[in-house]
């Protein structure tokens, strides 16, 4: 079963690196090069009019969207970093090596959620500006809720997991 979540995790790895990686090559080249790159690859994502109406906002923007894309990617790399060491064994599972695994995915799970919030704040103050922005879901910003309650669950797995090492360690000590 850890081997079937090892391949899933690396295919979902490898594909939130690539959504990353287009959203920073899309906003750099819009920026730089070329404003006619505001338009992305995706073609539900068109910010021209966003980048129309003001080239920093535009900047802002793409940035907090690079941010939550990089941010994803680094999720699942804790996942697959975890998965390919082996440090996950399920025999002995409270480790610290596991718990600190845990709380960094809490921790990235919150500041996704807290960016993906203010992206999504952001994309309504446009809407009332009157600037034609794409769907928060094609933006890949949706669920910021969902993204800060698996943060908070994570956290307080991450503390369980630093009981049980605290108590693993008392009943190594006692034997």
């Amino acid at each position: 079963m850890l081997q079937v979540l090892y391949v899933l995790s690396w295919i979902i790895f490898i594909g939130v690196c690539i959504e990353a990686g287009a959203f920073i090559f899309n906003a750099v080249y819009a920026l730089a090069i070329n404003p006619a790159g505001a338009k992305f690859a995706v073609p539900a994502i068109d910010l021209t009019s966003l980048y129309h109406y003001d080239a920093g906002y535009f900047g802002v923007f793409t940035f907090i969207m690079c941010i939550v894309a990089i941010m994803r990617a680094l999720l699942f790399y804790l996942i697959v970093k975890i998965l390919h060491e082996r440090k996950l064994d399920l025999s002995a599972p409270f480790n610290d090596v596991v718990r600190r695994c845990i709380a960094n995915m809490a921790y990235l799970s919150l500041f996704i959620g807290a960016f993906s919030f203010r992206g999504v704040k952001y994309a309504e103050w446009f809407a009332k500006e009157g600037v034609k922005m794409p769907d928060i879901e094609s933006l890949r910003l949706g669920g910021a809720d969902v993204w800060l309650f698996m943060g908070v669950t994570l956290l307080v797995i991450a503390y369980m997991f630093k009981r049980g090492i605290e108590i693993q360690s008392e009943h190594e000590l006692t034997v």
